[in-house]
């Protein structure tokens, strides 16, 4: 396993952080780590790179104890702050070579190279970073957590405050990176979760609430029975839907587009199906809808 945490517990004076948080990290796993603010992701984040050390609990990377003083351990993690500490009044290059003199590198300047080839930077090598939008700034972050490559990479909102084009820009290139990498990484933005994570942990209050796939996460919802979009040729009313067995809720999409949410652990699909045979409806759509991460996440976090 790539990352291995045992029974971390953090304390800032009276107020508990982390209270014995327990997970384990695959090599390859892009991981999406969520809770809502002052859930102790940074905290336990700052653990996992060693710029913390937790009050008591075990963390390994690569299976060796977390220590900043080795040269070996800090070969093998990667990390972006939340709030990416550059110098703004540094060029681009100029500052990937410090960078990489701190790991000692055999070819610094090749190393420069290729990070700024990955992160594509290259357009803009020549500027200071100071000059440079905040998605090349993340970028900048980036190509510094790269440039010794890790095995590792924790990325703490990676995202943050980027545009629409940016954001698209960065998820990409954190595609393209965990191909060889395992990546924890965490985020406030749900649809980042669904494009990039193939597993997800929250936390909530210092504690972990859940952990598992995408799916496994999707079937932790409490609150909801099955949704189904469902649309047909003829026109029908709600009232019709809302009496068939184990309807709950219908809600009106559009004209003739519904959204039939089922009793809990209830399935309707074949009750919809019948329904449309007796009376001769056109079956146009219906697909079942998986409930969002915003709600799931909204239901554990609460």
């Amino acid at each position: 396993m790539s990352i291995k945490v045992e029974n971390i517990v953090k304390r800032y004076g009276q107020q508990l952080a982390l209270d014995q948080v327990n997970f384990t990290i695959d090599s390859g796993e892009i991981t999406g780590f969520l809770g809502p603010n002052g859930a102790g992701k940074s905290t336990l984040m700052k653990i996992v790179t060693g710029f913390l050390s937790p009050d008591s609990g075990n963390v390994q990377v690569e299976g060796m104890d977390v220590d900043v003083t080795r040269t070996a351990f800090r070969a093998k993690i990667g990390y972006l702050p939340e709030h990416n500490p550059l110098y703004p009044e540094m060029y681009i290059r100029e500052y990937l070579r410090m960078v990489a003199g701190f790991y000692q590198l055999n070819d610094p300047k090749g190393c420069v190279e290729r990070v700024i080839e990955m992160t594509g930077l290259a357009y803009e090598s020549t500027k200071k970073i100071g000059a440079l939008s905040k998605g090349y700034k993340q970028r900048v972050g980036l190509a510094q957590a790269l440039i010794h490559d890790p095995r590792v990479l924790i990325l703490d909102e990676p995202t943050s405050g980027l545009d629409p084009n940016q954001l698209d820009e960065i998820r990409a290139l954190i595609k393209t990176i965990s191909h060889e990498k395992t990546v924890l990484l965490s985020t406030h933005i749900m649809q980042e979760v669904d494009a990039l994570c193939s597993r997800i942990i929250i936390i909530k209050e210092g504690k972990l609430v859940a952990d598992g796939s995408n799916s496994e996460i999707k079937k932790l919802s409490k609150g909801h029975g099955q949704k189904v979009l469902f649309s047909t040729l003829e026109n029908i009313h709600a009232e019709a839907l809302l009496a068939l067995p184990f309807v709950d809720e219908v809600s009106v999409v559009s004209a003739n587009n519904f959204m039939v949410t089922s009793e809990v652990e209830k399935e309707i699909r074949p009750a919809l199906f019948h329904a449309a045979v007796q009376n001769r409806w056109t079956i146009l759509t219906m697909v079942e809808e998986s409930n969002s991460f915003e709600e799931i996440f909204r239901e554990l976090t609460r």
